[in-house]
């Protein structure tokens, strides 16, 4: 194998696929990147056996193809450190890699591409193709609410749910829930649901930008996005996700109207004075009026009010601040609703137009 590159092609490339690459591993081959110089371009390949990112970088010449491993983190330094603008010639001799840019020289060793794996076909059921945003948006809205290494591995994830009208995100922890729609027309759409784990979706999530569209191919235990000369494909949680719209506060609810900045604001001098493990907030319902309290164990408190829209019953209900404050963060729009059904009983919090994005969640014991 012997190329030319320029150094801002290698490092976008490699920046790309190094989400996956985990600095300690079981495999030693995991640490590598696969390179594959063929068909005048450059392919680099990176996985952790869970989620696999591949990524086209233009090459100025390919003087001799083929395919080699070389360890990423040392790759992407190396590139990352040379001047900008440099051009990089890589050659392969014997078992180590040769790295030129000027008077710089590098030597790496390698290992067999044969060694590395890879996830070839993913058995598509379901095909779409989305504005890249949308996708972002999707999951930006949502993602904030996955568990983090919970027993209950299904919630370590998102659910994904297709309809031919529509695709559903959904996350929860078990104490709040997330949920966002984008609606969908006229395309290859199998109903069903598909839970993608956590890193999965955090390293999509990450390279997700404004570009074109991207195709999105869900199969029965993969699913694979390609978009802008990245192809990320993700194995999917086997798991059955709860019936999450069992949680979802009935119609039977009273609304308070807030401003959302003025709310979210309350909230975080509030903070400030919560208890540090559990972050809980009292919140006090009056007509018209919401008072915000919090106290630790030294004995200080916050208190705080502000002018709201509400006409229900008064009612006290206690909330982990830092779950209120994200599903402010996410709701688009300068006023929220929040529809409160009784100190016992989950909040749903939302924009007041006809938003596609919903806000769970649970009350705590203060």
């Amino acid at each position: 194998m012997k190329l030319s590159i320029s150094r801002e092609a290698l490092l976008k490339a490699l920046q790309a696929v190094i989400g996956v690459v985990e600095r300690r591993q079981t495999m030693p081959i995991l640490a590598n990147v696969l390179l594959v110089a063929r068909n005048g371009g450059l392919t680099l390949t990176a996985t952790d056996l869970e989620v696999e990112l591949v990524a086209d970088a233009d090459v100025e010449k390919v003087e001799v193809p083929g395919d080699i491993t070389v360890p990423g983190r040392k790759l992407l330094d190396i590139t990352r450190a040379l001047a900008e603008g440099a051009k990089i010639s890589l050659q392969l001799d014997g078992d180590r890699l040769v790295i030129k840019s000027g008077r710089s020289r590098f030597v790496l060793s390698t290992l067999p591409a044969a060694e590395f794996p890879l996830v070839e076909s993913i058995d598509a059921n379901s095909r779409l193709k989305l504005a890249q945003k949308d996708v972002a948006r999707l999951l930006d809205k949502t993602q904030f609410s996955m568990a983090q290494q919970d027993v209950r591995y299904y919630l370590n994830g998102l659910l994904l749910e297709t309809t031919r009208k529509r695709v559903r995100a959904v996350a929860t922890d078990g104490h709040r829930l997330a949920l966002s729609d984008l609606p969908v027309e006229g395309q290859d759409v199998t109903a069903g649901q598909v839970i993608v784990p956590r890193k999965g979706v955090m390293e999509l999530h990450r390279l997700l930008g404004g570009g074109p569209e991207v195709e999105l191919a869900i199969g029965s235990n993969h699913i694979r996005v390609q978009f802008d000369g990245i192809r990320f494909t993700s194995k999917l949680i086997d798991g059955r996700f709860p019936d999450y719209e069992r949680v979802i506060p009935s119609s039977e609810a009273t609304t308070l109207k807030a401003d959302r900045e003025t709310l979210r604001a309350a909230l975080q001098r509030a903070a400030i004075l919560s208890n540090e493990k559990f972050r809980g907030v009292r919140l006090e319902l009056a007509k018209d009026t919401l008072k915000i309290q919090a106290n630790n164990p030294d004995q200080e408190e916050a208190r705080d009010e502000i002018e709201v829209e509400y006409g229900g019953s008064p009612m006290e209900i206690g909330f982990n601040v830092t779950y209120l404050l994200d599903a402010l963060a996410a709701v688009d729009g300068e006023t929220v609703e929040i529809d409160f059904v009784d100190p016992a009983s989950s909040c749903l919090i939302r924009s007041p137009q006809t938003s596609p994005s919903k806000y769970v969640v649970m009350p705590m014991r203060l």
